[in-house]
């Protein structure tokens, strides 16, 4: 009866929820949905807890009919505390500080060379010719120059981005209501994965301005407390908040493409490819599906971003220019340079991420929700329940 609309409302990431529901040749608007319960905790807050065995709860122990998104209507309780709490914020915080922190700092030596790149083209034509006139140069221990403005500023990065984006995700989801937070999801994480970035570009910025100065001009500093005084008597605190603006450019779009293909790719996986139900894997077999789907979010991450990276790169290493003149100076060409590195840096990175910041919740026995369902009411709007 409705076959033509169920797939789109099913499959389509960007649906756009203005229903017309057609019946015997006579087009009727469903009914305004109900108002949402005031103790909505958030989206698909239906993570059953999780026994020893590593799969979720038996469906018996769910309530008749929810499961996925369709228990917005529920508080949940999964191991040490509750979805949306305070506490379930602040660990997924420690997530994010250890995903992020770690992960870049293991690939600084390819981060170096991908910026040499970007702002000496001449001299370091390649990745393996960018890491061999590095080794010649500054030996190997030249590779892991700005390990630790990498660490401080991408942990803090990370716990801002993580938790925030757990916090965004909650918000707006309770602003939407449960069938449009189904309908809207990829436009919701987008949303929340944006605001969360916003505020976690203004805690990255002075390590990352400090990180670059370091890789990218020979005898500037060879450590975070030398290159720390030494801008600051320059140019002040604008040293270190000048590339704020660029790394939104960068790091918005990046944020948006690795959480929301994220998110839509283990639903995909789950649906089309893994061959029974999350609720039947083990945590291992979740955690390669989520190592998966970070990985293929991290290419499309590497591409969308990668022109902002290459302005970031080269306006922390001079003084006096803006974004736009960099920008003008590269041309389209220029700020493709280095994209190479960049996928294979950025594709194991966000894959790692997911995969650490996934165990640090199992390990902590955090909700992990499902992939999202059609809820209950929409099921019967679009006539595809009794």
């Amino acid at each position: 009866m409705f076959s033509s609309i169920a797939p789109l409302a099913r499959h389509n990431p960007f649906y756009a929820p203005h229903f017309q529901l057609v019946q015997d040749g006579v087009r009727k608007r469903p009914a305004e949905p109900a108002e949402a319960p005031a103790t909505r905790r958030g989206l698909a807050a239906a993570s059953a807890n999780e026994g020893e065995s590593g799969t979720e709860g038996p469906a018996e122990a769910r309530p008749e009919g929810v499961r996925g998104w369709a228990c917005l209507r529920c508080l949940r309780h999964s191991g040490l505390c509750e979805y949306g709490s305070l506490k379930f914020y602040a660990l997924c915080g420690v997530g994010g500080v250890l995903s992020c922190g770690l992960t870049h700092t293991g690939v600084v030596p390819l981060d170096l060379v991908k910026c040499r790149m970007q702002v000496d083209p001449q001299k370091y034509k390649s990745i393996f010719n960018g890491f061999s006139v590095t080794i010649n140069e500054d030996g190997v221990r030249g590779l892991a120059k700005g390990w630790a403005p990498t660490f401080i500023g991408y942990s803090m990065q990370g716990l801002c981005k993580f938790g925030f984006y757990e916090v965004f995700k909650i918000l707006y989801g309770n602003m939407l209501g449960e069938e449009n937070a189904y309908l809207w999801r990829t436009s919701l994480y987008l949303a929340a994965s944006a605001s969360a970035e916003f505020f976690a570009d203004i805690a990255l910025a002075p390590m990352e301005a400090a990180k670059v100065r370091i890789q990218t001009q020979p005898g500037y500093a060879n450590t975070l407390r030398q290159a720390l005084p030494k801008m600051f008597a320059e140019e002040g605190i604008w040293a270190f908040y000048k590339g704020v603006a660029p790394l939104w450019m960068r790091q918005i779009p990046y944020t948006m493409m690795k959480f929301a293909c994220f998110e839509r790719t283990v639903e995909a996986l789950y649906k089309y490819v893994v061959p029974k139900p999350r609720s039947e894997c083990t945590k291992g077999e979740q955690l390669v599906v989520t190592f998966v789907a970070g990985y293929i979010a991290g290419v499309f991450c590497a591409i969308v971003s990668h022109p902002a990276d290459s302005v970031v790169s080269v306006l922390n290493k001079e003084k006096g220019s803006s974004a736009s003149q960099v920008l003008m100076r590269l041309g389209f060409r220029g700020v493709w340079k280095g994209l190479f590195a960049r996928i294979i840096m950025i594709g194991t990175l966000t894959a790692l991420q997911w995969f650490i910041y996934d165990s640090v919740k199992v390990y902590f026995r955090l909700p992990r929700p499902p992939p999202p369902e059609m809820p209950e009411s929409l099921k019967k709007k679009l006539g595809l329940s009794e």
